[in-house]
């Protein structure tokens, strides 16, 4: 039971590596990504109620959090008809993304630790939830809409 939230986080890398044999905006897809998303959602609240937070956990949620998002990417981009301006709205997010992590890395100290430093402010998590909510929106709303 003490590595509970491990294991859910554990099983968002299955989920998400399991998206891969799947056909993108399928059923099954929904249910796998829906999956995933939830095990996000819980493992941190899971690891803070059992007391069993670890640095492993959190290394171990960031790889989850990647794969998965990889996989959507890997997934989703050639389906999808993306106009030029949502291009450079994306370059612009990340652009902003990479310079927050930089800046807190910088204004830790994490950078001599060797640490990498996320800020999980409210928009930040807002953010992550309306990135997360897009593929359920695709197949009843225009992207160059939803996106805004």
């Amino acid at each position: 039971m003490k590595n509970i939230a491990n294991i859910i986080t554990g099983s968002r890398i299955v989920f998400s590596l399991s998206i891969l044999f799947t056909p993108p905006l399928s059923p099954i897809f929904y249910v796998l990504y829906g999956a995933a998303g939830l095990s996000d959602m819980i493992d941190g609240t899971v690891a803070r109620k059992t007391n069993t937070v670890s640095s492993f956990g959190a290394k171990i949620d960031t790889i989850a959090d990647f794969i998965l998002v990889a996989v959507c990417l890997i997934k989703l981009l050639p389906i999808l008809d993306i106009p030029v301006w949502l291009w450079i709205w994306i370059a612009v997010i990340a652009l902003i993304k990479v310079i927050n992590i930089i800046s807190g890395a910088i204004i830790s100290g994490a950078i001599m630790l060797k640490r990498m430093i996320v800020l999980h402010t409210v928009m930040n998590k807002i953010t992550g939830a309306l990135c997360f909510l897009l593929p359920f929106t695709l197949s009843f709303i225009d992207l160059k809409y939803s996106a805004i």
